[in-house]
């Protein structure tokens, strides 16, 4: 994994569900470490949280292993887990027992609470801009929805059965539903967008086929005529052909598909989300630690890492400046 054109492969096969990174991932973990020489650094890097940021997790820690984007550190071993946001924070981050927590959606108090009960204080980067996307079977004569047809159809209160229950136009066929689990900051992002954006808040129904991983979901939707999901843009672009992205209405003018570029300018609304990693302040007492981290800032407004290779939205300049002082100051704090 130390060269460009294998790393390169690898996060493609990643993405795409197949080859070594992508077998990982069907365990929900990956382990990187050859035993090649590289500088100074050394030692283990444990990562566990969103599975929507797990592949950007997994190309900045390849980059950062390679010799593409600076001096090599392959002596720097990484252990990661896709475990969703809130199972990485409630079962690995908070009690301790990892150096990073990814999410896709900010930390919740209680999750401070937990973590500082154990002494853990988590330090909030912010690394990309994602564009959650809804996906429905290429088959399907439906190419855009409104956020209430959304809402209505993931409703538990609501809960319709047949697509013609949301909208006489569409099929009198059953609805087939695939998404995230309730681990999942992506879950946690849809509802609070999604079921939370009108008058009412609606909980997210519970009769669908919940999973953490993303290439489920695009198996089912692809499977199945009249079934809808919803996921990370990294992952829909990479099985454009297997699946259609629907064009989301706001109510503020005409629909607007998901795409690196509307979900830079913001146009894609209301679905548009950062993107987080959580280093724990007494980890960054590591050099290693430290290095790394400092290396996926200084590389977040890449479009190669960022945009062509993972495909999601990299940092502005400014934006990558604030969250580098942010992690200075965690840094200098923690190796006082």
């Amino acid at each position: 994994m130390a060269h460009n054109e294998s790393a390169v492969r690898t996060r493609r096969q990643f993405l795409t569900g197949v080859g070594v990174v992508g077998a990982a991932a069907l365990a929900g973990c990956q382990s990187t470490g050859d035993g090649g020489s590289g500088d100074g650094l050394s030692g283990s890097i444990d990562i566990a949280g969103s599975s929507t940021v797990f592949p950007l997790a997994t190309t900045m820690s390849e980059a950062f292993r390679g010799d593409d984007f600076g001096e090599p550190h392959s002596n720097v071993d990484f252990n990661m887990q896709s475990t969703g946001s809130g199972g990485g924070f409630a079962n690995h981050f908070c009690p301790g027992s990892t150096d990073f927590n990814n999410a896709s959606r900010p930390i919740r108090e209680q999750e401070r609470q937990q973590c500082a009960d154990n002494d853990v204080e988590p330090v909030e980067l912010t690394v990309a801009t994602d564009a959650l996307t809804v996906i429905v079977n290429n088959d399907l004569d439906i190419d855009s929805i409104t956020v209430e047809e959304l809402a209505t159809i993931w409703s538990a209160d609501e809960q319709p059965e047949l697509w013609s229950d949301v909208n006489s136009d569409w099929p009198d066929e059953p609805l087939e539903l695939y998404g995230p689990s309730d681990a999942s900051g992506t879950y946690d992002y849809f509802i609070e967008s999604i079921l939370h954006s009108g008058d009412e808040e609606r909980s997210h129904r519970q009769d669908y086929s919940g999973t953490e991983q993303d290439r489920t979901i695009i198996q089912g939707v692809e499977g199945s005529q009249y079934a809808m999901g919803y996921m990370g843009y990294a992952y829909y672009s990479t099985n454009k052909d297997r699946v259609k992205a629907l064009a989301i209405d706001d109510g503020d003018g005409e629909p607007v598909e998901p795409s690196l570029e509307t979900a830079r300018t913001g146009e894609y609304q209301p679905l548009s989300r950062p993107l987080f990693t959580y280093p724990a302040k007494s980890s960054l007492a590591e050099e290693h630690v430290a290095e790394f981290a400092r290396f996926w800032l200084e590389n977040s407004t890449s479009e190669q890492l960022v945009a062509e290779e993972v495909g999601y939205v990299p940092l502005d300049e400014e934006t990558q400046q604030e969250q580098l002082d942010v992690l200075e100051t965690a840094i200098e704090e923690a190796q006082s």
